[in-house]
């Protein structure tokens, strides 16, 4: 999982432990800190001052021989190559890491020190991920501005299709919003993706190929959302930073 503080990627993360807590895999996670508990696994807890590391509590983990393992975040080399080593040991391994995109994650974690070609065997897949404020559905307007109408047809919005903008009511607390909902970008590890990090390419090369291979982008999740009436075209452009074209 990649993002930025508070995108949501720790629910992201334990949503994702949930739906395979079955009572039969053994799940331990490496927390800083634990946010939420969930019954049947075993989760820790960081402390420096007690020497009690990512790395150290990834290594004790390891000796308990589990099923799964979550790495609250990878934040150093350390870290990491004991997080590689452990997928390879056939351990099914979750983390956060501090990336603008999916692809950048790769070239993240070569900068850390570990080599492409463990990267290469190891990640099966990034996430990439934001939050978008919903809009109230109470109080929300058609939007017919003239920058509705410009958005629409550089997006390829279909101009029937409404794009609406927040006004605010008592449910709202006139803020027009209620709530927040995550865009995503999943980048699978194809064959080919494994051989361009082979070859120690840029995160920009690994985009272009992953986008060739089908990958959608925050972009696309974004204006889906749009286009269905949950969130507003400057909610999109907030969290991409603007960096948007039909095929971002």
């Amino acid at each position: 999982m990649t993002g930025p503080t508070g995108s949501g990627k720790t629910t992201t993360l334990y949503t994702a432990l949930s739906e395979i807590n079955d009572k039969i895999r053994k799940i331990i996670t490496v927390e800083d800190p634990i946010e939420y508990q969930i019954k049947g696994i075993n989760q820790i807890q960081v402390s420096d001052k007690t020497g009690l590391t990512f790395a150290a509590g990834l290594r004790a983990i390891l000796r308990h021989d589990p099923d799964v393992i979550l790495i609250g975040e990878i934040r150093d080399q350390e870290t990491a190559r004991i997080a590689v080593q452990a997928s390879l040991t056939g351990h099914l391994v979750f983390s956060t890491l501090h990336t603008n995109d999916a692809p950048s994650a790769i070239t993240r974690l070569i900068d850390m020190g570990v080599e492409p070609y463990l990267v290469a065997s190891s990640l099966e897949g990034v996430l990439a991920q934001r939050l978008v404020r919903v809009l109230c559905p109470k109080c929300r307007k058609v939007d017919k501005t003239d920058k509705a109408k410009a958005l629409k047809i550089q997006f390829d919005i279909p101009d029937d299709t409404p794009i609406f903008t927040p006004m605010g009511c008592q449910d709202c607390r006139n803020t027009g919003f209620r709530g927040r909902q995550a865009v995503f970008e999943m980048m699978a590890m194809t064959m080919p993706i494994r051989q361009r990090i082979l070859q120690n390419c840029s995160s920009n090369e690994i985009k272009e190929l992953a986008l060739k291979d089908g990958m959608g982008t925050l972009g696309n999740d974004g204006w889906r959302l749009v286009r269905e009436g949950v969130t507003t075209p400057d909610e999109v452009l907030r969290v991409t930073k603007g960096e948007l074209s039909k095929n971002a």
